[in-house]
C-alpha cells in the first residue's frame, strides 16, 4: 500500500469514529429527553436504563453511519484542501478518483458489515429495546405515596399522606381506607405521624404509625341479626405491611413482540411476505366462491351476437312488481356488501403488513447503498469547499442529509400507504441522490469553482455594471 493511501485512511479514520460517536451520542440524548417522564421516578435499577440506552445506539446506527460517513467524508478533503494536500496530490500525477480509491473500498466494506448489522444484530436489538421500552413504560412509579392524593397503588387499600418530610420517608395526617371484596370502605385507620421504608429483600413497604385510632364496621355474631357491630381502637404504635411485588420491573415475554417487521431477518421477512401473499390469493378466491351465487348471468361466448336491453325494459305487468323487482335488487347488492365488507377490511390490512414489510426488507440493503452515496456526496464536496473542522462542512453535511432523510420518510409513507411500490419507495432517495454524487464527482475532478463564493461575487458585480451602463 503506498503512503498516500494510509495518509488518506488515517485522514478519514479518525474524524469516522468521532462523528459517529458524536452523532450516537445526540441520538441517545433525544432519545432521552422523549422517554425522560415515563422513565424517571419509577425506581428502576442502574443496569436497566443503561441496558435501554445500549439497545437504543444499537438502533440508532441506521440513522447514525450514514451521517457519520457524510460528514467525515467532507471534513477528511475539505482538511485536505484547506492544508492543499490536494495540490500536492495532483501535481504528483494522481487523480482524484485514484485518491479517493482506498476510501472507496473502506466504505464498501463498511457498507457490508452495515448490511450484515441490519441483518443479524439489528432486529435482535429491536427486539430487545421496543420490548424494554414496553414494560419500562408500563411500570407503576415509585412515589408510592403523594402528598395530599389518595393513592390506589396497593390492592385493598386507598391511602392518603397529608404531608411529607424532606427526607420522604417521615409522614404527617395519614389515613388509610381498607376495602373489602366488595370494595366497601369498612376499616379506616388515621394517625398523627408515621416511618415509611422497605424491608431488607425489597418485597414489603412497611407503615410505622403512631399516635392513631382505628375504626371498623363488621357484621354481627348473629348471621339472622341486622345489627352490626362498630369498634374502635386506639394505639400508640403500630405497623402494616403492604405488598411490593406489583412494583417490580415485569417482563413481557418476548416472543410477542417477534411478530413485527423491525424484529425479523431478511429470511423471516421473505417467509412472512410468501405467506401473507399465498393468504391473500386465496381470500381472493374464497372471495369468488362467495359473491358467484349471487352473479344470475350466464357467460355468453363472444362470437355470438346478443342484443343488449336498458334495465327498465324489463317487461312487469304494475308499477308494484317494477319496484319489488328493483327492491330484490337493491336487497341483493346488500347482502353481496355485507358477504364483503369484512373482507375487503382484512384484505386492504393484510395488503399493507406486506407492504410494510417488504419496505423493511429492502432497507436491508438500502442503509449500505445510503453510506456509499452519501460518501460520494461528501468527498467531492469537501474537495471543493476546501474547508475543513467542524464548521462549514456541518451545515452542509446536515443539509444533504435533511434532504436525503425527507426523501425516504416521504416515500416510505406513500409505499405504506400504497401510492407507490415497497420498493420504489426504499430507493428513490438513493436513486435521486447518486447523480448528484457522480455529478460532484465529475466537477471536484475537473477543479470546478463550484462554491466559491468569489466567483459568484464577481459574476453579480459584472452584472451590476451592465446594468448600470445600460441605465446611463
Amino acid at each position: 500500500m503506498k503512503k498516500i493511501h494510509l495518509l488518506l485512511l488515517k485522514s478519514f479514520i479518525r474524524p469516522f469514529i468521532v462523528t459517529l460517536v458524536i452523532v450516537m451520542f445526540v441520538l441517545l440524548m433525544l432519545f432521552l429527553f422523549k422517554y425522560i417522564d415515563d422513565l424517571i421516578g419509577k425506581g428502576f435499577q442502574w443496569y436497566i436504563i443503561l441496558e435501554l440506552m445500549l439497545y437504543n445506539s444499537a438502533t440508532n446506527v441506521a440513522m447514525a453511519l450514514p451521517l457519520s460517513v457524510l460528514l467525515s467524508s467532507i471534513m477528511t478533503y475539505g482538511n485536505l484542501g484547506e492544508n492543499y494536500e490536494l495540490v500536492a496530490i495532483k501535481s504528483a500525477g494522481i487523480s482524484l478518483r485514484r485518491a479517493m480509491y482506498p476510501m472507496m473500498v473502506v466504505v464498501v466494506l463498511l457498507s457490508i458489515a452495515a448490511f450484515a448489522f441490519s441483518d443479524y444484530m439489528l432486529p435482535v436489538a429491536n427486539l430487545k429495546y421496543y420490548s424494554l421500552l414496553y414494560d419500562a413504560r408500563k411500570q407503576k412509579s415509585a412515589d408510592l405515596l403523594p402528598e395530599n392524593i389518595f393513592s390506589n397503588r396497593f390492592p385493598g387499600y386507598s391511602i392518603r399522606v397529608k404531608r411529607k418530610d424532606p427526607d420522604g420517608q417521615t409522614l404527617h395526617d395519614i389515613m388509610i381506607y381498607k376495602l373489602d371484596q366488595q370494595e366497601v370502605n369498612q376499616t379506616v385507620t388515621f394517625a398523627k405521624t408515621g416511618l415509611m421504608y422497605r424491608t431488607k429483600d425489597d418485597l414489603y413497604l412497611v407503615l410505622r404509625l403512631k399516635d392513631g385510632i382505628q375504626y371498623e364496621e363488621s357484621k354481627g355474631e348473629n348471621t339472622y341479626d341486622p345489627r352490626r357491630r362498630f369498634t374502635r381502637f386506639r394505639f400508640k404504635e403500630t405497623e402494616q405491611k403492604f405488598d411490593l411485588s406489583g412494583f417490580k420491573l415485569q417482563r413481557t415475554d418476548e416472543n410477542e413482540f417477534r411478530s413485527a417487521s423491525m424484529m425479523m431477518n431478511l429470511r423471516q421477512l421473505k417467509r412472512f411476505v410468501d405467506s401473507a401473499r399465498q393468504d391473500v390469493d386465496s381470500n381472493r378466491y374464497l372471495n369468488y366462491k362467495l359473491v358467484s351465487p349471487y352473479l344470475r348471468y350466464s357467460a355468453v361466448p363472444l362470437k355470438a351476437k346478443v342484443k343488449a336491453l336498458p334495465a327498465d325494459s324489463i317487461k312487469v305487468k304494475t308499477i308494484s312488481d317494477k319496484v319489488n323487482s328493483f327492491n330484490n335488487a337493491l336487497s341483493e347488492v346488500h347482502q353481496v356488501q355485507d358477504v364483503l365488507r369484512n373482507r375487503v377490511d382484512r384484505h386492504k390490512d393484510t395488503s399493507k403488513t406486506i407492504r410494510r414489510y417488504v419496505m423493511e426488507y429492502q432497507k436491508k440493503f438500502t442503509l449500505g447503498a445510503a453510506c456509499i452515496v452519501l460518501f460520494l456526496i461528501g468527498a467531492p464536496l469537501g474537495a471543493i469547499i476546501r474547508k475543513g473542522g467542524l464548521g462549514l462542512p456541518v451545515v452542509i453535511s446536515v443539509i444533504f442529509f435533511l434532504i436525503y432523510y425527507i426523501i425516504n420518510t416521504i416515500s416510505e409513507k406513500f409505499a405504506k400507504e400504497g401510492d407507490l411500490s415497497p420498493v420504489v419507495g426504499a430507493w428513490v432517495a438513493i436513486v435521486i441522490l447518486f447523480p448528484v454524487g457522480l455529478f460532484l464527482t465529475y466537477k471536484s475532478a475537473t477543479d470546478s469553482a463550484l462554491f466559491d463564493m468569489e466567483l459568484y461575487k464577481r459574476f453579480f458585480g459584472r452584472f451590476k455594471l451592465r446594468k448600470a451602463h445600460k441605465k446611463a
